[in-house]
């Protein structure tokens, strides 16, 4: 089993920046692939990021440029910096991690651990 936590969420204004970090503990051997997943109110949750086993990250095309996901000193351990945050970006972070060793982007169901869920929100 694997405990995803993640950190650094709160309030900035709109051009400010963020990072957040996920930190998994527990069979943290077992992951492969990590991502970041929003979900702001009255929508679906859709993927951010996504940091690979082959150590490529991967970006939905509205935060490219702006966002950027990496991978921690330690397994398990995974960064999403934020930049020129823009009141669209409001929404709730998720990580997640899932035991697929692949390139391609996984589906959400292919996901077996989340974390909490952190708050971003940016005011303009």
């Amino acid at each position: 089993q694997v405990r995803l936590v993640e950190s650094g969420g709160g309030l900035v204004q709109a051009g400010g920046s963020l990072r957040l970090a996920c930190t998994a503990s527990g069979s943290i051997f077992s992951i492969n692939t990590m991502a970041w997943y929003r979900q702001a109110p009255g929508k679906q949750r859709e993927l951010v990021a996504t940091w690979t086993a082959s150590g490529s990250p991967n970006y939905v095309d509205s935060v490219k440029g702006r966002f950027t996901v990496s991978r921690g000193p330690a397994k398990g351990t995974v960064y999403l910096e934020m930049n020129s945050l823009k009141s669209e970006d409001t929404a709730v972070y998720f990580c997640a991690a899932s035991t697929v060793l692949t390139t391609r982007t996984l589906r959400l169901n292919e996901y077996d651990f989340w974390g909490q869920g952190t708050q971003v929100t940016v005011s303009s």
